[in-house]
């Protein structure tokens, strides 16, 4: 995979020129300051995936994405700050068509070498897999951990949810994710059914990406809070860095929000999720696995189906890396598969048929 680096740090370029080029699969063939720099080696190099940073001098990140996007349309990593500046202008960068993004910490760059590299090349393979497109219409934590099963975060219970309650949607999704759930979000009205969301980002991002969508849509949108009641004409999203669990009290659903290993490698992850939905809910939830690498949600979906749930999976041809979709219905976790459009229909659908008490 040839690989063009655009970042105004002499020695940012450098680190990850000579990292990424220990990797057997990838070839970094050039690496430029500023975006005019970049015009010119990619219409010579002609690379396969662009890392950019954002802040740079005489055009910023954004808008060379924009450019690009518009005339070359190509796979591009953004390789932003940590920080909440950051945050919102990666949102905006992944809006503009941006596959993915890996957080830069804010100072010393080379002492998080080892699991920043490997978090870099995992989404350069994975976009390279990637559907990108024109303008649309619209991190893990630094350190990468083992993997970690779901168990040793929150283990199915032996007695079933109690039958009968209120419906809930329960969605999962990584790469290409925002845009995919604004697209899904816009689309729903006021009263739609309560909705419990985990998006793959790092701490800040989330906030960020929560006000957001918030701005965007009907339904109100936050970051979770811990024992934060979850009502209809309502979605919470995880934060960034801890696990979002459902739980079923009196008077509704509400969400727990904690701290634990990683799941799949991910904090928030979307099994975790799901898997408390199998304890909490049962039956009575809706849950959507969409766009993202990897597999972070395909068992705790097919528990959720076993549980007698209605299970969705995004079809391949919408997603951006159809990754989690793809686990989960290769394993039989899905009752429907559909495309990204019929998702937010889907769901209208089974709330205006659920009984007075699913509602």
């Amino acid at each position: 995979m040839r690989v063009l680096i655009v970042d105004d740090s002499a020695m940012v370029r450098e680190f990850l020129r000579s990292s990424l080029n220990k990797e057997p699969d990838i070839e970094v063939v050039g690496a430029a300051a500023d975006p005019y720099f970049a015009r010119d080696k990619f219409l010579k190099l002609k690379p396969d995936v662009i890392t950019l940073d954002i802040e740079m001098p005489r055009m910023d990140g954004l808008t060379f994405l924009k450019k690009l996007m518009k005339a070359y349309p190509t796979p591009v990593v953004m390789f932003s700050s940590l920080t909440l500046e950051g945050a919102e202008a990666t949102l905006q960068a992944l809006a503009y068509g941006a596959v993915d993004f890996v957080a830069k910490p804010s100072r010393n760059v080379s002492a998080y070498q080892e699991a920043l590299i490997e978090e870099l090349a995992d989404k350069i393979r994975g976009a390279v897999k990637a559907k990108v497109r024109r303008i649309p219409v619209a991190v893990e934590q630094l350190k990468v951990p083992q993997k970690v099963e779901v168990d040793e975060v929150v283990a199915l219970t032996k007695a079933p949810p109690r039958s009968g309650g209120p419906m809930i949607v329960l969605i999962g999704a990584s790469t290409g994710g925002t845009v995919a759930l604004e697209q899904v979000l816009k689309r729903l009205p006021k009263d739609s059914p309560p909705i419990a969301i985990v998006q793959h980002m790092p701490v800040h991002f989330t906030k960020a990406f929560a006000d957001r969508l918030d701005s965007l849509v009907e339904i109100n949108v936050q970051e979770a809070k811990d024992n934060q009641p979850l009502s209809p004409g309502q979605a919470l999203i995880a934060p960034g860095g801890r696990h979002m669990l459902l739980e079923r009290g009196k008077t509704g659903y509400k969400v727990r929000v904690k701290d634990g290993p990683p799941v799949n490698r991910h904090k928030p992850s979307v099994d975790v999720l799901f898997r408390s939905g199998v304890n909490n809910a049962g039956a009575n939830a809706v849950a959507v696995i969409m766009t993202g690498m990897g597999d972070d949600g395909a068992q705790g979906l097919k528990n959720l189906h076993e549980a007698g749930a209605f299970t969705v999976a995004q079809n391949e041809e919408t997603c951006t890396v159809y990754g989690m979709p793809k686990s989960a219905v290769e394993i039989g976790a899905a009752s429907r598969v559909v495309p990204l459009g019929n998702i937010a229909p889907l769901i209208i659908g089974l709330w205006k048929d659920a009984p007075k008490g699913r509602k």
